[in-house]
């Protein structure tokens, strides 16, 4: 086994994966990583499967040390930046850190969730089918707690004969309004409701975490009350209390609630959206369920392609690249040498 030995990070980086899948009849929220798409690229460049656990970076970033050998990672999301010993690698990049060496992660520069990948994964017990972290249950993540400094996270040795890889693949991003499917609850807002949800501009609140993104913007009036009788909840859920502020639930979320829910964020759009910052606006656009479901194969489809679109890296010989090298194994003072030892 390595480790890799945790000098400082965020006080929710915590371990993620797909989720925990099957346990919602038993009030247990799925957690996972909140974006899946940033979650499959570090994997994929390291050689992982798409869902496997990886280190999830909220808002800061963080810096580790190898020890006991050599470790294949891999960084994707939110813009960070990711650097061996001072020396910076290229975005969508693997690279192969060395036992001594040390990894930093900047904090995040276009969103809020970054992922480090480690080839052949993490090597600790999951909870119920799953490593990911859940906050309010204290499930998963190593001993039922978010990663802090002094942490050591055993990794699996799958470094050797490794190659630094690159992504070739285009970014699946998709511009404009966050896309939604109204209900299940619509009925329970006038059709003048609905038409302020689908025109208003909302800004995401400070009150947002994995368990839901609370926005601000105009009142939501309800035409039948703000209470129902509990149902369940699933990813994407935008859920409006008695204030009239929407809620869009996420990852961490509750199993079942009792509030009407009067969209629901399609699961193609759900990434997109889990990296807007508090203070970013958005705007909400509804689809139908082929547009839905189109959308979620393209996603589907491009994450199975990743794989394919692995090329090794191929440094380029500037200055600057040639400069970060060590070149030269040692120094001789020709003068020193002796007559048998120079090539006259």
């Amino acid at each position: 086994m390595s480790d890799l030995v945790i000098t400082s990070c965020g006080p929710m980086t915590s371990l993620q994966d797909r989720g925990r899948i099957g346990y919602q009849g038993f009030g247990v929220s799925p957690s996972g990583a909140m974006d899946r798409r940033a979650l499959a690229m570090a994997n994929a460049l390291v050689g992982n499967p798409p869902d496997m656990a990886a280190i999830e970076f909220m808002n800061l970033g963080g810096a580790f040390t190898c020890e006991g050998g050599d470790l294949h990672v891999a960084l994707a999301g939110a813009g960070c930046s990711l650097s061996i010993d001072g020396t910076p690698v290229a975005p969508q990049t693997s690279v192969v850190l060395k036992e001594g060496q040390s990894l930093e992660v900047g904090h995040p520069r276009t969103g809020t969730f970054a992922y480090l990948a480690i080839a052949g994964g993490i090597a600790v017990e999951p909870e119920l089918g799953s490593l990911s972290f859940h906050l309010r249950s204290r499930l998963g993540g190593l001993k039922g707690a978010p990663l802090k400094a002094g942490d050591r996270l055993p990794c699996r040795p799958e470094a050797q004969d490794r190659e630094p890889m690159q992504l070739g693949l285009d970014p699946l991003e998709e511009a404009g309004p966050i896309r939604v499917m109204l209900g299940p609850q619509d009925d329970y807002f006038t059709p003048e409701t609905i038409s302020l949800l689908l025109e208003s501009e909302f800004t995401v609140s400070p009150q947002a975490d994995r368990m839901g993104f609370q926005l601000t913007g105009p009142r939501l009036a309800h035409a039948r009350g703000f209470n129902i009788v509990s149902d369940g909840i699933v990813d994407g859920h935008i859920q409006v209390p008695g204030s009239g502020q929407p809620i869009v639930l996420m990852r961490d979320r509750q199993t079942a609630g009792g509030y009407p829910k009067i969209a629901t964020v399609i699961s193609a759009d759900l990434a997109r959206f889990a990296q807007l910052r508090p203070g970013m606006s958005l705007r909400f656009k509804a689809v139908e369920r082929d547009e839905a479901v189109a959308a979620a194969r393209r996603l589907k489809d491009w994450i199975a392609a990743l794989p394919a679109s692995l090329t090794p890296v191929r440094f380029a010989l500037t200055t600057e690249h040639l400069l970060s090298r060590n070149l030269i194994g040692g120094t001789v003072n020709a003068l020193a040498l002796g007559p048998a030892d120079r090539d006259d």
